[in-house]
């Protein structure tokens, strides 16, 4: 009766044992499966990590490479800049007496006036002693009276100084010219010539061609009429 007793609870004690193996085995297998897919995830996590920190790396050398372009355009660029700064100075030093020439020209301006009132005065007076010639043409030969009254003492000329009217004769008598040619005939500076042409021009004495550079300068047709000594108007 013991004996059978004692095979009961060992056959007992197998099957619990069995059961309990059976049981901690699927445990084991199942924290197995869960420990190969939490290392596949974490082995997932680090690949992920490791190409972000590849891509971060590769964008962090372009960024040292652009970094490195544009400190080289930067020395470059203020290499230019000290290159324009040295050009700007020589062009200031030579621009420095052109200012001082620039500041002279009102008081150049200011003798031309002077002089061109001394002219008129002079013409008015010798139109003056002409009338008075023509009033005692008994004394005063025809041909003498001619050469106390030339050309340039007409009406409309009377406020030219001799250089203007010097320019008026030269384009009478050789046609359209340019300034630079004008200039090489009354022998004066470019910017005083371009002056006194710009204020032949508005005065209405002569008529200017802007189709090309330098511009060109003619007489205007009733110019030419009263330029026209005695003799080529009768």
């Amino acid at each position: 009766m013991i004996e059978a007793t004692t095979v009961v609870i060992v056959i007992v004690l197998s099957v619990a044992t069995f059961v309990v193996a059976v049981l901690y085995g699927k445990r084991l297998h199942e924290a197995h499966r869960r420990y190969s897919e939490a290392k596949s995830a974490f082995d997932d996590v680090i690949l992920s990590f490791s190409k972000q920190l590849q891509r971060q790396g590769e964008k962090a050398e372009f960024s040292a490479r652009k970094v490195e372009v544009l400190s080289s355009r930067g020395e470059l660029l203020a290499e230019q800049m000290k290159d324009q700064e040295r050009a700007v100075q020589a062009l200031a030093a030579k621009v420095e007496p052109l200012v001082a020439l620039d500041k002279a020209l009102p008081r150049i301006d200011t003798l031309e006036n002077k002089f061109g009132e001394i002219s008129s005065m002079k013409e008015s007076l010798l139109q003056k002693i002409a009338e008075i010639e023509k009033r005692r043409p008994q004394r005063v030969p025809e041909a003498r009276i001619e050469s106390a009254i030339p050309i340039k003492r007409e009406k409309a000329l009377a406020q030219l100084t001799d250089t203007e009217l010097t320019v008026l004769e030269f384009l009478a008598t050789e046609g359209e010219k340019t300034a630079p040619q004008i200039r090489e005939r009354i022998k004066l500076s470019r910017e005083h010539t371009a002056r006194l042409m710009k204020k032949l021009y508005e005065k209405g004495y002569l008529e200017r061609g802007a189709n090309k550079i330098p511009f060109t300068y003619r007489l205007k047709e009733e110019m030419k009429n009263i330029l026209k000594k005695p003799e080529q108007k009768s």
